[in-house]
């Protein structure tokens, strides 16, 4: 996994960075979730997700950067979509958690990370931890075409993340469409968060650790649009919490 991690690490620490987070701004910039939401829902869009789900799924890589955004964002347009969902398998997760400890890996411990990952990528196309995982083991098995398509794809579900702003301050918050991708981002970019708050009205805070220089610093994140999603499935909820605030 190390060889994966430490690629995942560069390309999206890059893309955080300078020229290629300018270039991503300009390809791409923030997303428009107007659109994004119509788009992803209309059968004659080229953007209707369930195309690009199954584009997505296959082991190509011809989806565009443009693709990437419209299928990442337009997962909070679908029905299922639930920010807070839990994973599969809870029961296969439990004996993966001493083998993702490991550092040396046997063929069968490959196998059972593989199977899991691909269940997870089953229920949630966009698990970052999980597509990592599904590219170390493909890499580790010697299927260098199937690890390369598949890095091709997180790779560009990073830069679609990277391309939403900057993290520097609220006006320019990252988006993401699960809370798990804020650590899951940081985390492939070099970085370790150190603490995480919520600041009204609708951003996560995180404190991180560059490891590089061991140096400290925050980046923004707006979960708006998947706290709005999330409130219109559990309307009860919502309704607790504003009794709460009162």
């Amino acid at each position: 996994m190390k060889k994966i991690t430490l690629l995942c690490l560069a390309l999206s620490a890059f893309f955080i960075s300078s020229s290629a987070k300018s270039n991503a701004r300009t390809e791409l910039g923030p997303p428009d979730l107007k659109k994004i939401a119509v788009e992803s829902v209309d059968p004659s869009s080229k953007y209707y997700y369930p195309k690009l789900l199954k584009a997505f799924m296959a082991n190509d890589t011809t989806m565009t950067p443009v693709d990437f955004q419209y299928f990442y964002y337009g997962t909070m347009f679908q029905e299922d979509y639930d920010p807070y969902r839990d994973a599969p398998n809870k029961e296969l997760l439990g004996e993966l958690l001493p083998i993702y400890a490991k550092e040396n890996r046997t063929r069968a411990d490959r196998l059972k990370m593989l199977d899991y990952a691909l269940q997870v990528i089953d229920d949630n196309p966009i698990d970052l931890r999980q597509l990592t995982n599904r590219i170390y083991v493909y890499e580790k098995n010697g299927k260098f075409d199937l690890a390369k398509i598949w890095q091709y794809k997180l790779n560009h579900l990073l830069l679609v993340i990277a391309a939403s702003g900057t993290g520097a301050d609220p006006s320019s918050a990252f988006m993401v469409v699960f809370p798990q991708h804020e650590y899951d981002f940081l985390n492939l970019s070099g970085l370790t968060a150190n603490s995480q708050r919520f600041e009204p009205p609708h951003f996560d805070y995180i404190e991180v650790t560059r490891r590089e220089s061991n140096t400290t610093e925050g980046f923004y994140f707006n979960i708006e649009e998947m706290l709005h999603q999330y409130f219109e499935k559990h309307p009860a909820e919502l309704a607790e919490t504003e009794d709460n605030v009162e």
